[in-house]
This record gives C-alpha cells, structure tokens and sequence, in this order.
C-alpha cells in the first residue's frame, strides 16, 4: 500500500512540476516566434484554397455542371444536397491569415508592397468563391475577431462585390516587381507581373459576372484598353493553375484517395455527348475509354447520365466496365508516378488565359468592349487545347457547332468555355447559373423538382453562432435553399 502511495505522489509531483514549466514555456522557448513574416504565411495560404477549391470541385461542381456523373451512392447527382462548409470553413479560416499577412506587409519598413497586393488578389478571389456559393455573407467584418466583433454582419452580395473589385483595383497599384522580392509564392514563383495580370484578369471575370445587374461597359473597357496600366493574361504561361508535385507532401488531391472512391465519378453523358460530337481530342484527356472497349481493341468513351438512381447509374450500358472513369492526368489509381505531361494538367486551377478569352469573346459581341468576338473565341479554344498539350485539329474550327457566327455566337461561346471549365472548381457552375449555356437539363430521377440547385446551404453552425444577422440575410435575400439564387443571378 505504501509503494503504492509513493507511485501517486510521484506522479502529481510530475504534473505539478510540468505544469508549473508550462505556465511560462513561451515566454523562455526561444523556439516560438514572436512575429512572423508575410513568405511564411503565403504557401499555406495557396495550398489549402487551391485544394479545397479542387476538393469541392470533384465532389459537387463536376457533377452539378454535367461534366462527371456519379455510379454509386448517387445522393449528390440527384440533388439530395446536405451541407457543403469545406468552401466556407476553409476560405474564412484562411481570410485572417491574408488580413495578417496584408497588416504585416503594410506596416513594415519599407512597406511590402507586393504582399499586399497578393494578399488582396487571394481576399478577392476567395471571398468570391464563399458569396457564388453560398450568397450574402460576412465581409466587411469578417476579419475583426481580434477587436472583439465575433458575430459579424452579412453584407449584400452587391456590397461585396464591389469591395472586391476595388480590392483588385488596389491590387492592380500596389503589385510593381521594383526592389521587391517574394519568397513562399508556390504559385508563380514570386513573379509579381503575373500576379498583377491576376488581378485584372479577376476584375474581368467579375465584372462579367454581374454586369446582368449592371452597366459594366466602361470599366471592362477601361481594363482591355489599357494593357500598360492594367496588363491581363497574355498567354497560358501566365495561368493561375497551381503545379503540384509527384509524390507527398503537395501532390494534387485525388492522387492519395482510393480506388473505389475515385470509380463512383465517371464521364457524364452530357460532356461525353458533346465532345464526340464535336471529335473533341479533349475527351482523351477528360476520361479514359472503356475498359470493355479496350479489351475489344475498339476503344471507346461512353458516358453516363446524371441524376439516375443508384440502381440505373449502376447498371447503364452494361455496367461500370461500359463507362468512362476520370482521365489519367487527374487519377493513376494509386500506383506510379505522374508524367511531367500529367503534372502540368492536374493543376490546382484558379484561372486561365482561355477563360479570360472567353470572357473577353462574350464582353466584344455584347459590345462592352472593342475587339473581335470571333478572334477571342478562336483563342479560347487554341488556348484550352493548349493547357492540355493538344493543338487544335485543321477542321476543328471550320465544323457545325464550332464555327463562329453572329447568330448563334454567345451560345457557342458559353459551349466552348464550359468544356474549358472542366475540374476548375466551382467556376463552371457560377458561370453557367448566369448564362444558362449551356442547356443543361436536371437528371431523370433527381429529388428538386426537375432544377439544377443555384447556391449551398448555409452551415448550421451559423445558425447557432451568428443567427441574428444570418436571419437578416435570409430575410433580404429569400429563402436557404438551394434553389433560392443569389443577387447576381437575379
């Protein structure tokens, strides 16, 4: 009994005695850092948007923009949505790293310039990503914790957009590659001009975006018009599209999930449909043949429909030997390393030189800016062939369905810069809820009343954290639900 009491003493003492130490641990560990500094938070920053950005677009963007099409546990495909927070919880808990990063870069002596305009391009994009998603949300106040707002208010989608244009316009000034290097940009390596072309290439992008609300015309020009001023993306090299590498610890996320998880994503019929159609060699990039086609040396890419019910999805065309899976570049099933070629098309995409060319081929024939509609469309496409080392088949752009002309150029537009879109995250979605292009239809057996879904739920935790205001957004901006559309879609 006696060794047994001296056991408990000892052990308190033990604790006691760590606790004690750990009471001023930070103040004498000469290990903990005081301050850090804007290139340590910037990877971090990049990786963990970009990811969730690619997470959210295999789980739901791929398959509610028709481009992939789920076999089994089809709940999603047929629009029997839960709650999707990766968006909210990631973007917000990464929001007060960038404010930290800009308080840090701004009150430093000299001033660093450029960390605070990368600090505003990444705010901008990312809260872009929260309002397309979800609607009104917390903007102004979003980043003011630390003075004690710990329920901030839900600014209009139509407040936050115009901060974030303005914050991309302070962007614009602020990013200048004079005396100024920037270490930890695991996106373009510290070149701070194609962080500026970003910028403006952003603005382009959302002024598109809600110029059904508004007159966008003189700002999209004053952009276009001004290339010394406001350069924008001049080709892919300057793509927003994040390399990964082959193996851990940064490789692009499907690459370390399992077999299974990744098969129950096949081709949709619909992206399928259209890329044979068209004799698109950018089908043999989108997903594989079948394997039963292969077997029978006549290889073939089938796609399945959205929206059918687990018992049809798993059983189209024969079952899932008789349909697409994922293309090689976004999947090796696990085994081997990717091709230098692989690499640089699984990319953690933010944007691209052929979306700005198609936003830019829609802005010239509603005539908001000046230029060929024709000649950016055709540089679109030559320019979505070339992110995937492809060149544009001779009779490619001469063929029904492809070849521009007046009557049916918005349409042919929006076509083409959906198929670009493919596994770009959200975008594909955002922008087809403003267009409508193309004709998208929801799946035979899905559970909303024949609609596509226009926006997410919001998180349930708001609703115990910050109800009142989240209420007042609600109240302004109608119902959460996942049919009710946001301002800009209207």
């Amino acid at each position: 009994m006696k060794k047994y009491f001296k056991r408990i003493v000892a052990v308190a003492l033990v604790v006691m005695t760590t606790t004690a130490c750990d009471r001023n641990f930070e103040e004498i560990n000469p290990n903990v850092p005081n301050t850090v500094t804007p290139d340590l938070l910037l990877p971090t920053i990049i990786r963990s948007t970009v990811n969730e950005n690619m997470g959210i677009g295999w789980g739901i963007g791929n398959i509610v923009i028709q481009h992939t099409a789920k076999i089994q546990f089809v709940n999603e495909d047929r629009y029997g949505w839960g709650q999707f927070n990766g968006v909210w919880n990631t973007m917000y808990g990464n929001l007060r790293d960038v404010q930290n990063m800009y308080d840090i870069a701004s009150k430093a002596n000299p001033v660093q310039r450029n960390y605070m305009g990368i600090a505003l391009v990444m705010k901008s994009w990312m809260m872009s990503l929260v309002t397309d998603a979800y609607g009104d949300c917390p903007y102004s106040e979003a980043t003011k914790g630390k003075t004690d707002n710990f329920f901030p208010k839900y600014d209009t989608q139509e407040a936050i957009y115009a901060g974030i244009l303005r914050d991309l316009t302070e962007a614009n000034n602020l990013l200048n590659t004079a005396n100024e290097r920037v270490s930890g940009d695991i996106l373009y390596s510290g070149d701070v001009t194609r962080w500026k072309r970003l910028a403006n290439s952003l603005r382009l992008r959302y002024l598109m975006r809600i110029s059904n609300r508004r007159n966008v015309a003189t700002d999209m020009q004053a952009i276009v018009g001004n290339p010394t001023t406001n350069p924008i993306f001049a080709s892919n090299a300057d793509n927003a599209a994040m390399r990964y590498l082959p193996t851990v610890p940064n490789q692009f996320p499907l690459y370390t999930s399992r077999v299974g998880s990744v098969d129950e994503f096949r081709l949709s019929k619909t992206l399928g449909d259209q890329l044979t159609a068209l004799n698109d060699p950018r089908i043999r990039v989108f997903a594989r043949p079948t394997v039963s086609s292969v077997a029978a040396g006549r290889p073939q890419w089938v796609g399945v429909p959205n929206g059918l019910d687990d018992n049809a999805a798993l059983i189209f065309n024969g079952g899932a030997q008789n349909i697409s899976r994922i293309g090689t570049p976004y999947y090796i099933d696990g085994f081997g390393t990717p091709t230098d070629a692989e690499l640089n098309i699984a990319r953690g995409i933010i944007m691209t030189f052929g979306e700005l060319q198609f936003i830019l081929a829609e802005a010239a024939q509603k005539r908001l800016i000046t230029g060929s509609a024709r000649e950016f469309y055709e540089r679109g496409i030559a320019a979505s062939f070339g992110f995937y080392g492809l060149t544009v088949p001779a009779d490619y752009l001469t063929q029904s369905g492809v070849a521009f002309t007046e009557a049916n150029a918005l349409n042919l537009i929006g076509t083409q810069k959906w198929i670009s879109l493919f596994y770009s995250g959200l975008e594909a979605w955002f922008d087809w809820r403003r267009t409508n292009i193309p004709a998208l239809r929801a799946g035979v057996s899905n559970l909303n009343n024949n609609r596509i879904p226009v926006r997410f739920f919001y998180p349930d935790a708001e609703f115990t954290l910050n109800r009142p205001n989240l209420d007042e957004a609600i109240q302004r901006q109608g119902p959460n639900d996942i049919n009710t559309a946001v301002w800009w879609d209207k």
